[in-house]
């Protein structure tokens, strides 16, 4: 801990915690809403052939849409909104974070060139830059540390249900709407298809800013206070001081984070395009087929490495959301190169269903973690800080390394399973190394958290 004038830490709060019941819910709302977000942040993936054609782009830029342009602002947008989040009702930021990429989603309708459908999706980035940082601290504040990792991992099943979603509906219309390539929309003409959908998509948003005020905002606990006991706001400075006591776990987090969000993305974003190329599935086909996966499979990958977590934890094993990292990039790296370049369409499933299991255990875990070792007040400021890392380096290096690999290494967009192959099993491989050297240092900045706590409590 940083040598400051919060030193003390404070007593549980005396007012009555909401029950585990009503916990639950909220994490059930919040991840309503994330599987909102990623039905708008992947809806692009479905319409890369007709975007392609229409605005006349190759690979390389339809994966910086998917990528860049959604991260970049993000990420810079979600650090001055981690110190909100640890200052402001979160409740309200995520509601008016939900209107602004709805209303970017819809915006993306109008796009006439790459660089205005580039602003559209930086939009969609900023508005949905609001919701994780609150919502891991919202989810802290109501669960107790031995049931963390499957309440947040509950969360992130938000990612697949979501991305599931938008597979399974955008392409259900895209393939109905296969024969009517222009649809007459009140007050804005006649539109191509694929905007139409954007339009769709972003509507909803407004009912689900709406769902956000059944949730409470709740109590802080685990916050500093000062001498006097009373709760103390942290400078700028001071939750630096607080980072770089714990850099090594914050860094390997991290990095373990970065490379396993860039096989995660490099799959959801390609992989429908995939099965359309080599296999000619319909982007019906390629949807159903995947969502299914996603919302099986993926779910339950999940809820396991969140369990696995919390299982270890409570037996004493402090690095177990470590741990659940290294068995899976190990299970990635066996299974899911393996299915990008096999013939049949048939076994490249078969071996996807228990890759995006493995793939998923530890999406949950890994903010879980970082929740446990750190004070209350500086809780969203780190968690922006992990989620700039993640989303400018996972959500770009995975998309981009598919797109890179297909325009400028084999030249076809016919190798788009090689491509995928080489990106996947690489930066899988690169999660093993980095979960796996953060043991110790986690382990230490656990015990030095949890022992001042339990100094605290002896002494009263």
């Amino acid at each position: 801990m940083p040598q400051t004038e919060v030193k003390k830490r404070s007593e549980a709060p005396k007012e009555t915690a909401p029950g585990l019941g009503y916990a639950w819910y909220v994490v059930i709302a919040l991840t309503a809403i994330y599987m909102l977000s990623f039905v708008d942040r992947q809806i692009l993936s479905l319409l890369v052939r007709p975007i392609e054609q229409d605005l006349h782009i190759s690979d390389t830029r339809v994966a910086l849409l998917q990528g860049l342009a959604f991260a970049l602002f993000y990420t810079l947008m979600g650090l001055p909104l981690g110190r909100m989040v640890d200052t402001r009702n979160r409740r309200n930021l995520i509601s008016l974070g939900i209107v602004v990429w709805s209303f970017c989603t819809s915006a993306c309708s109008l796009a006439r060139s790459f660089g205005t459908l580039f602003l559209g999706r930086m939009g969609v980035g900023v508005g949905e830059a609001t919701l994780s940082p609150a919502a891991y601290s919202m989810i802290s504040d109501y669960f107790p540390t031995e049931k963390l990792g499957v309440a947040i991992s509950v969360y992130y099943m938000g990612v697949f249900l979501g991305s599931a979603l938008s597979f399974f509906l955008t392409g259900m219309a895209i393939d109905a709407l296969a024969h009517t390539p222009l649809i007459h929309v009140p007050l804005l003409g006649a539109m191509a298809s694929w905007r139409v959908t954007f339009l769709l998509v972003g509507i909803p948003g407004l009912l689900f800013a709406l769902l956000v005020y059944t949730i409470r905002e709740p109590l802080r606990k685990d916050l500093l206070r000062s001498k006097d006991g009373g709760a103390t706001q942290l400078s700028f400075g001071q939750t630096l001081a607080e980072v770089r006591t714990r850099w090594q776990s914050v860094a390997g987090l991290s990095l373990g984070a970065i490379f396993q969000s860039a096989c995660a993305y490099g799959l959801l974003a390609w992989a429908p395009t995939f099965f359309q190329r080599v296999h000619g599935w319909t982007p019906g086909q390629s949807g159903r087929a995947l969502a299914l996966i996603l919302v099986s499979f993926g779910c339950f990958g999940m809820y396991a490495g969140g369990a696995l977590a919390d299982r270890w934890h409570r037996r004493g094993i402090l690095e177990g959301p470590l741990k659940v990292g290294v068995v899976s990039g190990i299970g990635t790296v066996l299974l899911l190169p393996v299915a990008m370049i096999l013939p049949s369409a048939t076994w490249t499933l078969a071996l996807m269903v228990p890759g995006i299991f493995f793939l998923a255990l530890p999406m949950g875990t890994g903010v879980a973690a970082l929740q446990r070792i750190f004070p209350n007040q500086v809780r969203g400021q780190v968690s922006a800080l992990f989620l700039f890392f993640l989303n400018l380096g996972g959500q770009t290096l995975g998309p981009l390394g598919v797109g890179f690999f297909n325009d400028s290494v084999f030249h076809s967009k016919m190798m788009i399973g090689p491509s995928m192959a080489i990106t996947l099993g690489t930066v899988a491989v690169l999660m093993v190394v980095a979960f796996g050297a953060t043991y110790r240092p986690y382990q230490r900045d656990f015990r030095a958290m949890h022992s001042a706590v339990a100094s605290k409590v002896a002494s009263t």
